[in-house]
């Protein structure tokens, strides 16, 4: 494949937001922050600047729908697209790129930035010990090789397509969770300090659940990076974090954080519903449950519990068994419980389909990427 040479630099417009960022509040313009460039997306904002503070804060340029979002350190080389034309304020530690040539596609360079020939070069002018990060003037540096337009414009167009089926797919699983909430909330109306019905008592979790943990082994990154065969899931306290030879759970469970990121902004618990054959590090409670509760209800109830009370650690937060174990919560008649249960579960089954599905696709998309990036698969021969 044919291929020009040029500096990132000399074919972008370079948006670099440094200095203190205006104070945060509670609602307002969205609030773009590195921790929130996940997976090459920009997850769900949850800080925002008052309106009076956007223009002065943006004033080195306003991005556009389109764009690619960088990440200087703090991770380095997360990237993700502005898909909105809403305001959105970014802070320090992204730079917003706009190619300022015909020759540079936009939805090119945004999986270029994800290929490993480009990775690895930005990586070498990358600095730091303990963090690393990238200048933006060393960014500029980095050298991109494009291919001519349409041949640009072929590849963004097939990579993208994988993209917008996961993307819609997880926009499934949001509104099918939302459904199976609103359910549990309508079947299970009360509180702990409501009046209950006869059949409903007040107990605690540890009543409901069942612990796995002793079941848990760690591996370190060191371990991990010995393994050849990585097919199966290692999850952490709040994520997927790996990929593993083997695997010590077979089946469905409700993955609780316990050290580390415990909680969300609300105070609500870290959760993962998870199934299949996996592997768990000791950063996360593994539950399943009892007296009616399956790991779909148990989920249910979680997602609206709030724990932060039981956090205890200033420096490491930490949701212990016993704590956990100790928190208030309804128990409905377990009767309800397998009526909630059996008309929530096609919901989840659901779920788990599009999941699976996303899991093909993404092992699809990052398998085309560098293929295609490098010349070994030609665009043209690729139907999507």
């Amino acid at each position: 494949m044919r291929c020009e040479t040029f500096r990132l630099g000399d074919i972008c417009t370079f948006i670099d937001y440094r200095g203190k960022t205006p104070p945060k509040t509670s609602n307002g313009i969205p609030l773009v922050t590195a921790k929130i460039i996940k997976n090459s997306m920009i997850q769900e904002p949850q800080e925002f600047i008052a309106e009076n503070y956007y223009n002065e804060w943006m004033r080195r340029g306003i991005p556009q729908k389109g764009d690619v979002i960088f990440t200087t350190e703090a991770p380095l080389g997360e990237v993700a697209r502005i898909k909105t034309d809403d305001k959105l304020a970014f802070a320090q530690r992204i730079i917003v790129l706009e190619p300022n040539t015909q020759q540079l596609n936009a939805g090119y360079l945004f999986y270029a930035l994800q290929d490993i020939v480009l990775k690895n070069r930005i990586a070498a002018r990358a600095t730091g010990t303990t963090v690393i990060g990238i200048k933006a003037a060393e960014l500029k540096k980095v050298e991109i090789d494009l291919p001519p337009l349409q041949q640009q414009e072929k590849i963004a167009d097939i990579l993208s397509s994988l993209d917008d089926k996961i993307e819609l797919n997880n926009k499934i699983n949001e509104n099918l969770e939302r459904q199976a909430q609103i359910l549990y909330k309508h079947c299970f109306p009360y509180s702990v300090d409501d009046t209950l019905p006869d059949g409903w008592c007040v107990g605690t979790v540890g009543e409901i659940i069942e612990i796995h943990d002793s079941k848990r082994i760690p591996l370190s990154g060191a371990e991990r990076a010995k393994m050849e065969k990585k097919v199966y899931p290692y999850y952490g306290a709040a994520s997927l974090m790996d990929f593993v030879d083997d695997y010590i759970f077979d089946g469905k469970y409700l993955l609780l954080g316990e050290d580390g990121t415990v909680v969300d902004d609300a105070g609500y618990p870290i959760l993962q519903y998870v199934w299949g054959q996996f592997w768990v590090n000791n950063h996360a409670h593994i539950l399943t449950g009892k007296r009616g509760f399956n790991v779909e209800s148990l989920y249910m109830l979680f997602k609206q519990t709030p724990v932060k009370h039981i956090v205890t650690g200033a420096v490491q937060p930490k949701i212990s068994q016993s704590n956990l174990s100790s928190i208030h919560v309804v128990i409905p008649p377990e009767k309800l419980l397998i009526e909630y249960n059996y008309w929530a579960e096609p919901l989840f089954a659901f779920i788990r389909t599009n999941e699976e599905a996303n899991k093909s696709l993404t092992i699809l998309r990052d398998t085309l990427l560098p293929k295609l990036m490098s010349g070994e698969i030609d665009a043209g021969d690729v139907t999507i």
